[in-house]
């Protein structure tokens, strides 16, 4: 396992992947999601989780929890197609732009964490 002491940029990637999951997990009530079910719950589900590892990191960044936000965010980006609302507009657009901007986030993370000179091994 990597881990990295956060520094201002290590601080921002993960205060923007909270935020990200938070807009996910807000997107129910935002677009009006109730008709959607599957959309609802993974919105929620998903978000939920991606905030609180993102928050987690917030200290001290570990690549196990950035490797769990590149699963979860690819998972939101493909979820549209795999739970059957890829068909309903801007439940569909918001899945797939928050995941791949976390999966995007995450993958920034974990190249710093295996490339920087202040990472270690635990």
């Amino acid at each position: 396992m990597r881990t990295i002491e956060n520094r201002t940029e290590d601080t921002v990637l993960n205060a923007l992947n909270a935020l990200l999951g938070v807009a996910l997990l807000m997107t129910p009530w935002y677009l009006g999601l109730a008709s959607e079910t599957a959309a609802a719950r993974n919105a929620f589900v998903s978000g939920a989780a991606i905030a609180i590892i993102a928050v987690l990191a917030l200290s001290t960044s570990y690549d196990w929890e950035e490797y769990a936000n590149l699963a979860i965010g690819l998972w939101v980006a493909v979820s549209p197609w795999a739970l059957g609302f890829a068909d309903s507009g801007s439940p569909m657009w918001a899945h797939l732009a928050i995941g791949l901007a976390v999966a995007a986030l995450a993958a920034v993370e974990l190249w710093r964490l295996h490339v920087s000179p202040d990472a270690r091994s635990v």
